[in-house]
């Protein structure tokens, strides 16, 4: 017999596989990549148009962000940015676009906000099958 072979060592069937996610999770997923950015446009729309229609409150857009966008003269030459000249028509895009990506920001954080804490509190195994468990033997601290 050699030295590592022996009923000591590990042997594959002992050994856990990787766990793979459930599809439905793989779904779940793939649905919020779809839902978040729709929501956010629509939240973001609404906020700028909240902001426009009453000034009084203190939610105040940049200038820089209302208006029609205006874009260099080769982009409105080229056959293939036609399909997005459409585009370039919406009063006050930049600030809908910025708002959006504020929106998704939040919304994206405060998903995993709430996931970090659900999974938190299904406190799952700390260490897994390679992880060796901590040492119960407590050191002393010496001082010279």
């Amino acid at each position: 017999m050699g030295r590592h072979t022996g009923s000591t060592t590990l042997k594959e069937s002992s050994i856990r596989g990787a766990k793979e996610t459930h599809p439905i999770w793989r779904g779940i997923g793939c649905v919020l990549i779809l839902v978040i950015p729709a929501i956010s446009i629509v939240i973001g729309n609404l906020l700028v148009n909240f902001a426009l229609a009453n000034k009084a409150i203190k939610l105040r857009i940049p200038y820089q962000l209302l208006g029609i966008p205006k874009m260099p003269d080769i982009l409105y030459k080229s056959a293939g940015l036609k399909p997005l000249l459409p585009l370039l028509r919406i009063p006050n895009l930049y600030a809908y676009i910025v708002a959006s990506i504020i929106c998704i920001l939040l919304i994206s954080s405060v998903i995993s906000l709430v996931y970090a804490v659900v999974y938190r509190m299904a406190n799952p195994y700390r260490y897994g099958p390679l992880d060796e468990p901590p040492s119960r033997i407590k050191a002393k601290k010496h001082s010279r």
